[in-house]
């Protein structure tokens, strides 16, 4: 007991000891804190002014990744290369001014230009009309100021020039009919391009057309059945022309042709007016394989399918047969017959079936007739009442 006794004294008394020596060192380093503190704030009181310093920085980089400092060639070759730098940032900067430079006079050229020809545009096209003897002509712009009447003047010749363009050449596109011998019953209007034949362009031949198969036997047919045949393509004139001199040398089967300027210029797509014709519209008959080309009159339109140039076409034979089928049954209004083959999308394959279960029922007739009894054929006529 006396022991334990020593040693929970002796064990006290250290932790007493120890209890001291800290709370000797806190209060020492408050004292150093507290001096520091106000030898700080009395240094700044006495000089206010001071610059407080700057801290201090610290290259991180060039701890880890020391450099050695740049020799004198290497401080010259960096300074050239800034100097050329910077000469071609100068010399493209002074480029990009005498481009602009230019694109201001181009401009300003142009906008002269335009200036002067729309000047002589409206002086010449803006004057009035002079009779023989170099008078004016006064017309419905004549009351107006003399600016006004030139302006005028120009806006109605460049709307004419727009209406060439857009309207076709001529109200009435053929003659009058020939006399009841002399002129045929139906009308038929093709369409050149891609239903008689079709066009190829390359840089070794140009543009050479390819006749459909067939396309001599149908116009031939056709021309013989009671047709007149008028071509009313929406191509150019000069290119057409000397292509159907070819197709019929002796102008026996092609009575008229029509080309681009007869038509409608709508929405991009030449459009074939079948009224300016001069015809009856219920003998008329436009084949065609555009829809847009004949929306004026879409009941006198049987629409084919595009010929691509395939030599294995029959088409035009069998258009031949619907024509030549039309004109032999005196139809009374073509637009009958083309109504009810415009439902299908190939009118001629169409044709085809039916022509196909005609013939089958036709020989089911004759079938039928040669199963009848001598007797009955011959006692009908007698017992026919």
């Amino acid at each position: 007991m006396a022991l334990r006794k020593v040693f929970f004294l002796t064990q006290a008394a250290c932790c007493k000891t120890v209890k001291f020596q800290t709370s000797n060192l806190l209060r020492q380093n408050a004292w150093l804190l507290s001096a520091n503190s106000t030898r700080y704030f009395s240094d700044n009181i006495g000089d206010k002014k001071k610059d407080v310093k700057e801290t201090e920085k610290v290259d991180i980089l060039g701890r880890f990744f020391p450099q050695s400092p740049m020799s004198a060639t290497d401080e010259q070759e960096v300074k050239k290369e800034q100097e050329k730098f910077e000469q071609e940032q100068k010399e493209k900067s002074q480029e990009n001014e005498k481009s602009w430079r230019r694109m201001k006079i181009g401009f300003a050229v142009f906008g002269g230009a335009m200036t002067v020809m729309g000047g002589c545009m409206v002086i010449e096209m803006g004057a009035p009309r002079r009779d023989d003897d170099g008078k004016p002509i006064e017309d419905e712009f004549s009351p107006l100021p003399l600016p006004l009447q030139y302006l005028r003047r120009t806006w109605k010749e460049l709307t004419f020039y727009e209406k060439m363009i857009k309207e076709p050449s001529r109200e009435k596109l053929l003659p009058d009919p020939l006399p009841a011998p002399y002129q045929p019953t139906y009308t038929l209007v093709l369409e050149f391009t891609d239903v008689l034949v079709h066009p190829d362009w390359s840089y070794q031949t140009g543009w050479r057309f390819k006749k459909r198969p067939g396309v001599d036997q149908f116009l031939q047919t056709v021309a013989n059945s009671d047709y007149e045949v008028v071509i009313f393509t929406s191509e150019n004139v000069f290119m057409i022309w000397p292509v159907l001199d070819k197709l019929d040398p002796e102008n026996k089967m092609i009575s008229y042709r029509l080309f681009r300027d007869s038509t409608h210029f709508i929405d991009g797509v030449h459009v074939k007016n079948l009224e300016g014709l001069n015809r009856d519209l219920s003998k008329v008959i436009v084949v065609d394989w555009n829809k847009m080309a004949t929306k004026f009159q879409p009941e006198n339109a049987l629409i084919l399918n595009k010929w691509k140039g395939a030599d294995d076409d029959t088409a035009l034979l069998d258009l031949a047969n619907l024509l030549q089928t039309i004109a032999m049954s005196n139809v009374a209004d073509v637009r009958e017959v083309l109504r009810y083959y415009s439902q299908f999308e190939d009118p001629i394959a169409a044709f085809r079936d039916n022509q196909r279960r005609l013939m089958e029922q036709m020989a089911e007739r004759e079938r039928d007739r040669s199963d009848t009894p001598l007797t009955g054929s011959w006692l009908r006529p007698f017992t026919r009442r």
